[in-house]
């Protein structure tokens, strides 16, 4: 800034006050800006004060004044950048000077009569970290400009942003054309991690400081709240990196070591107790310096920057969370369609289903846990939206596909009449599938199981609409994950019985805890990691914690009396964690023989295959394991060090490369020699090109969400397996990055059927 000195202001609280009344009058639009203006100048001191607001072309209008001439209104426009307001516009921060026409940007406006006013300050009007106008002031007296009143318009800026965008300003006549909330189309292109389309209203999953609460009755005891808030903030902060107990579905350590640093930056609680001090509340405090740090970063081209963005919102989320109580689910409208940055399956599981119709993130992956909880719960979730937070509105209209992984924010008619026609199309394309609920076979008559992936009650009911042949996997740890102590036996006991009586005869594959890495349950021990995906995690911490392990055994087994139990450990990683873990489930099973229980009427123990070494040793296990699972989505990351769960390596790999199909046929083989069934469970599983190739490879069991059933089955009984393993076979010895461009030509004559050559062209 420039030309500032240190020289005391009126008390701005008087001027908030004076709003907060204003703002209760009925008037019409015009009128109430008019008054703002006047009001603004009389308390704060001023000779002139203007507000200038956006156009959909960019330009800045004279919209109200005190003190120029009211001819200028309406009429009096500023291109983008054009004089010293352009300039605060295009800048995002406050410019004064005490010699307006000697500044270099100065533009001359006779209509407006401002020649006698030589000191001039400009601040940013910010709503949502967009520039949607300029308040100046004026002063013919020419003088330095001091900090505290260029304070003082910033605090009263911010109130000002919600008042223009109030339904009775942008609905008036005279406003028509404006820009203070966002009105263009958009399109995102990202990934479709979660399959459907759906038609709703925009739902920011921020907290949102209501205009009704910008202004404070008592500003001291603000300032004791968001003390009280930012002390609140740092100790979980702590807690989670001192602990070791970072949220499912949370930021990283980096993060969180990130946000500490920003939870004690001095700069950013000053900002936040002085806008406090000039009378906003604590909420509003955040907002505006939440604003100030969009508008600014978002300019950087920078991709750092634009990462500390990311950091500050996420904190100044917390923070919001941490004012209002930490609290209290978001509350949805109807079809409500989640805009955020990204999100975990517990905050996923916390909303209300029937009103939640889509997820839109700007991360995300497709292996992620939020897109496997999204597909149990039939929601589309498309991630990689980058931007996507900054231009919706709450309330907007969109449309989200799931099929292709774009989302329409204020989409078109035209866009709106096609999405309609398709929303038509997909539900004909589900009864479709809905035919298909007998057994799947193949072209050339080869039976494959198609069993459906699970983790919550609510999914069984997919088993009898899809035909599916059982659950391939129910994920236990979702039960831990929500609860903040160790479930009871009985609890326990109690949901997995409720599972078996509702898949009826077909059988479920229970797998033990999987927690660790990525999954915390609140109450599990914990231990800070700097690599926790390899860490200790699942059945490493199911062996070296045994109570744990064994009190879920042992309701496992109260649950599955008299009739069959199918229990598997996941990532184990050498033949010994197989023996030991079914060591420690045989114990459960004489211990409850010893206490009179009713035993299952039969055990199978498995292993979940997700690590490459255990892939290499897998005949050293083989005999003490009734099946085996092949986990593709951690066998694909561990076999690529790839993290699933970043999304700047997570797609950089193809498992349709030679290399990692030699991987799977080498399991699928030693699992046909000693008899051992064996099944693919994961993403790969779920996509049409890639299942394909799995049934020529020899596997006869895949396990998905129970949305790709349907589509899976049609793909199987267009396939000619035998043909596509014998093409296989003379092609997985190829010196190629991946084997997909070849199979896509081969096409027919490899025996694939029309679903799978669109979907590996990506039609």
């Amino acid at each position: 800034m420039e030309d500032m000195t240190t020289k005391p202001a009126r008390d701005p609280r008087n001027l908030l006050k004076r709003m907060r009344l204003l703002m209760a009058v009925q008037e019409n639009a015009q009128a109430r800006l008019d008054h703002l203006t006047a009001l603004i100048a009389e308390e704060a001191g001023w000779d002139v004060c203007s507000i200038y607001l956006s156009r959909q072309s960019n330009a800045l209008e004279l919209c109200a004044t005190y003190g120029l001439k009211r001819a200028a209104v309406h009429s009096v426009r500023l291109q983008p950048g054009e004089g010293l307001v352009g300039l605060v516009a295009r800048r995002a921060r406050p410019l004064a000077t005490s010699n307006a026409r000697a500044h270099p940007s100065f533009s001359y406006k006779p209509e407006t009569g401002e020649e006698p006013f030589d000191t001039f300050v400009g601040v940013p009007i910010l709503r949502g970290g967009r520039m949607v106008g300029v308040l100046t002031a004026q002063t013919s007296v020419e003088r330095q400009v001091a900090g505290d009143e260029i304070e003082t318009l910033q605090t009263v800026a911010m109130v000002l942003a919600e008042i223009v965008a109030s339904g009775d300003i942008l609905d008036s006549e005279e406003m028509a054309g404006l820009d203070v909330r966002q009105s263009r189309p958009e399109r995102f292109q990202g990934g479709a991690y979660s399959g459907g389309v759906a038609q709703g209203v925009a739902v920011l999953f921020e907290p949102h400081v209501e205009s009704t609460r910008l202004i404070a009755d008592d500003p001291a005891s603000e300032e004791k709240r968001l003390d009280a808030a930012i002390s609140s903030l740092r100790s979980s902060i702590d807690e989670m990196l001192e602990g070791g107990r970072i949220p499912f579905g949370g930021p990283t350590r980096d993060v969180l070591q990130a946000y500490r640093m920003f939870a004690h930056d001095r700069g950013w609680l000053e900002r936040l107790l002085e806008a406090v001090r000039r009378g906003l509340t604590a909420e509003a405090a955040v907002e505006r310096v939440r604003n100030e740090n969009r508008a600014r970063l978002m300019k950087a081209s920078d991709p750092l920057f634009r990462e500390r963005l990311h950091d500050l919102e996420d904190l100044a989320n917390r923070l919001l969370r941490h004012l209002d109580g930490a609290g209290a689910a978001l509350e949805l409208p109807d079809n409500a369609i989640i805009i955020a940055r990204n999100i975990g399956p517990a905050e996923l599981l916390d909303f209300d289903r029937a009103k939640l119709k889509g997820i839109a993130l700007e991360e995300g992956s497709a292996s992620s846990h939020a897109a496997i909880v999204a597909k149990a719960l039939g929601i589309p979730l498309v991630g990689r939206l980058e931007g996507a937070l900054d231009r919706a509105e709450n309330g907007d209209p969109v449309i989200l596909d799931g099929e292709f992984g774009i989302l329409h924010i204020r989409p078109q008619p035209d866009v709106v009449e096609t999405y309609e026609a398709r929303v038509v199309a997909l539900s004909e394309r589900r009864l479709s599938y809905a035919e298909l609920r007998g057994p799947s076979v193949t072209a050339d008559g080869q039976r494959i199981g198609l069993h459906m992936n699970a983790g919550l009650l609510i999914e069984l009911t997919a088993l009898e609409e899809t035909g599916a042949d059982g659950v391939g996997l129910f994920r236990t740890e979702f039960q831990f994950m929500v609860a903040e102590t160790l479930p009871r036996l009985s609890a326990q006991a109690a949901v997995y019985k409720s599972v078996l009586d509702a898949s009826g005869d077909k059988p479920v594959i229970f797998r033990t805890l999987d927690l660790g890495g990525d999954k915390v349950a609140p109450f599990a021990p914990s231990t800070i990691e700097p690599n926790p995906a390899l860490g200790w995690r699942a059945i490493r911490m199911g062996l070296d914690r045994p109570g744990l392990l064994r009190y879920q055994l042992r309701a496992l087994i109260l649950a599955a009396a008299g009739r069959p139990l199918n229990v598997m450990f996941p990532m184990i990683a050498a033949p010994w964690e197989a023996r030991a873990a079914r060591e420690m489930l045989n114990k459960e099973l004489r211990h409850a023989t010893q206490s009179g229980h009713d035993l299952p009427s039969e055990v199978r123990c498995g292993i979940m295959l997700e690590t490459p070494g255990m892939a290499w040793a897998l005949q050293y296990a083989l005999d003490d394991v009734d099946f085996v699972s092949v986990g593709a989505n951690d066998l694909m990351q561990y076999f690529y060090a790839a993290d699933r769960q970043n999304t700047r390596v997570s797609e950089r790999y193809d498992v349709l490369a030679p290399a990692a199909l030699n991987l799977l046929k080498h399991v699928r083989d030693l699992c046909a020699k000693h008899d051992t069934p064996v099944s693919v469970c994961g993403e790969i599983a779920a996509k049409p090109l890639e299942a394909a190739v799995l049934i020529g490879l020899g596997y006869q069991s895949l396990s998905m969400a129970s949305g790709n059933i349907g589509p899976i089955k049609k793909l199987v009984s267009g396939l000619d397996a035998g043909k596509l393993g014998t093409w296989l076979a003379k092609h997985l010895d190829k010196p190629v990055d991946s084997l997909r461009p070849l199979l896509i030509e081969a096409g027919e004559k490899a025996g694939l059927p029309r679903e799978a050559i669109e979907n590996g062209r990506g039609i």
